[in-house]
């Protein structure tokens, strides 16, 4: 593809379009849980104040458990101690892990969940089986409280664009608070470039000139989690989604009919394989993990890295000080693209759910609210490196370079701005099947971009015909 000429690539979109080109996923153990009423379950309502706009049992005991990733836990343990000093008498139990599903499935299976979960992570539960077996509370009554910093405006009108959206699946019922607010792309140090004299390239010919010229000296140009190539849709996604439209990612969250043979798709994944064919993907890539995909990046084995904006704190412990981390949009593949240069996949990220079956729901959206304030929002981009829900935040806060960059991406895009939703409605899907069985094969060189297309189409097509899973589309 790095060798084909613009107008080669566009009349081979263009023919494509003329031509007319434009296993299931697993249910899960909450399959077997009825959703019932939680009401006989849960604790008795406080009542409702200015200050308490939810009605919290202010004496009732608060269960919250978070995921221990990229983020670690002394943000949540941080919010933690403003609910007990605003709750004095609630007792609050909080804890984490790393394994979501394992150690909260005997729970859900026995009605007894947390009040509060991060659900995120290798083991993050499925969103659209949570959902469609009603198994999740809806946190309008949180949406349409007074935020804690200006009672004046409700909580849904300080979140940043795309936070709402993202929390509903069928209707206008909201499910999930994406807490953190992810920009997804192509990280890098700049002080990398600078040692090669170059600048990110904005076009594929311009990345593949780059990466040779990287390979001299030997360093690779790319480098991902090849033992959870989920990852590389990061700024795969994107891709597609510049070079075709963001109906491209619409038709294949959809799971449309063909939509993985659309000629965006084909022109994306034939140019992500040349990285492959090339060699200019770091050598054992397909077997290590994102930890050690990026322990080899910031050690400057590699160039480019997909990724979202939670590696920066994930990575921090083998980051260079002079590393000067940055993250840019895709490179277009060329003039043809149907977006320009910057578009961006950014959206909510780090998903919170409060079950239906939880004892004190009404705790945990209070607990959600604590969050979203002003200062425990800077709290967490101070500590963590990474935006929240909160739309600003960041006032008075020393940014670092990833951080910067990552503010200066989202001002670029504007209104180029992608958000697919295959990986929250489909999680099984977009992870195992699509992820691993297809995009991974490829980028190891076991598939052809034909091969992966094809069995992503398969994958894709299985889900749409299972009638025991829920389907989502885009309004």
């Amino acid at each position: 593809m790095g060798s084909t000429s613009g107008i080669d690539r566009r009349s081979l979109i263009k023919r494509s379009a003329a031509i007319g080109l434009v296993s299931v996923p697993t249910m899960s153990f909450l399959s077997a849980c009825a959703s019932g009423d939680s009401a006989d379950n849960q604790v008795d309502k406080g009542e409702k104040s200015k200050d308490n706009p939810l009605g919290v049992n202010a004496s009732a005991p608060l269960d919250f458990v978070l995921f221990d990733g990229g983020f670690g836990v002394e943000y949540a343990e941080d919010a933690v101690k403003v609910y007990e000093k605003t709750y004095p008498k609630a007792k609050v139990k909080f804890g984490s892990t790393q394994k979501i599903q394992s150690e909260l499935q005997p729970r859900f299976n026995g009605g007894t969940p947390p009040d509060l979960i991060d659900n995120s992570g290798a083991e993050q539960m499925d969103m659209g089986v949570l959902v469609g077996k009603d198994q999740l509370t809806d946190l309008t009554p949180l949406l349409d409280a007074p935020s804690i910093d200006d009672p004046s405006k409700k909580v849904r009108d300080i979140l940043r664009p795309g936070i709402v959206e993202m929390g509903q699946y069928d209707g206008d019922a909201c499910y999930i608070l994406n807490y953190a607010y992810t920009v997804y792309g192509v990280w890098y140090s700049q002080t990398a470039l600078d040692k090669l004299d170059a600048e990110y390239p904005e076009d594929w010919d311009a990345m593949l000139a780059l990466c040779a010229k990287a390979k001299k000296k030997g360093i690779a140009g790319w480098t991902y989690a090849g033992k959870y190539p989920y990852y590389i849709p990061f700024s795969l996604y994107p891709f597609i989604g510049k070079i075709g439209g963001r109906e491209v990612l619409d038709a294949i969250d959809n799971l449309e009919p063909n939509a993985w043979k659309h000629p965006a798709v084909k022109a994306g994944f034939e140019a992500y394989y040349e990285l492959f064919k090339k060699g200019y993907v770091l050598k054992g890539t397909p077997g290590i993990d994102h930890v050690e995909s990026q322990t080899a990046w910031t050690q400057g084995k590699a160039l480019f890295l997909p990724n979202g904006s939670w590696v920066e704190n994930e990575a921090a412990g083998t980051t260079p000080d002079d590393f000067e981390m940055k993250v840019a949009a895709p490179s277009s593949l060329d003039s043809s693209d149907a977006l320009p240069f910057g578009t961006l996949w950014a959206s909510g990220g780090e998903p919170f759910i409060v079950p239906k079956k939880a004892k004190n729901p009404d705790g945990g959206m209070e607990q959600l609210r604590i969050m979203l304030s002003e200062s425990s929002s800077k709290n967490f981009t101070g500590k963590v490196k990474s935006l929240t829900a909160l739309d600003g935040g960041t006032e008075g806060l020393e940014l670092t370079s990833a951080l910067k960059s990552a503010v200066a991406a989202l001002e670029k895009a504007g209104e180029n701005i992608l958000n697919p939703r295959l990986q929250d409605w489909y999680v099984e899907l977009q992870k195992q099947k699509i992820g691993a069985g297809a995009i991974g094969e490829m980028m190891a060189g076991r598939m052809t971009p034909a091969e992966a297309m094809k069995k992503c189409q398969e994958f894709a097509d299985a889900a749409a015909k299972d009638d025991s899973i829920k389907h989502y589309r885009h309004k």
